[in-house]
């Protein structure tokens, strides 16, 4: 009966984090809104390396597809500036450790940081 309250418990706080990973009230560090910039979609870009693309599909579009609580989206180059310019291993704690309104890992509990290097790279330049 424990095992099930705690596995019940545990879907619940992922599910929860799940939906709320993109809910920050930040905006874009740029100060432009999505709607006003004009850039690629976001929404149509996708990595070539199907890994790669399963990865982003599942952890980083829901967000970085769409902007949701003020993240970079993939693509636009002028949101990723400022971000880029700290270098990329601020960007993997960033990413490691949450930041603002991106939760711990990026929702993928299962990356290693050459992934996280291979999503942030992609998602940096839209490539």
């Amino acid at each position: 009966m424990r095992t099930l309250q705690i596995a019940a418990t545990s879907t619940l706080l992922l599910t929860t984090l799940l939906f709320t990973a993109c809910s920050g009230e930040s905006g874009n560090s740029n100060g432009a809104s999505p709607a006003t910039t004009s850039k690629p979609s976001s929404k149509k870009m996708m990595p070539d390396d199907p890994d790669l693309a399963s990865l982003y599909t599942q952890s980083c579009f829901s967000c970085h597809g769409t902007g949701a609580g003020g993240a970079p989206r993939t693509g636009n180059s002028s949101e990723w500036q400022p971000r880029m310019e700290k270098g990329m291993d601020t960007l993997l704690d960033h990413t490691i450790d949450g930041f603002q309104g991106m939760p711990p890992l990026g929702m993928c509990m299962d990356c290693d940081e050459a992934q996280f290097t291979a999503l942030i790279e992609f998602m940096s330049s839209g490539s």
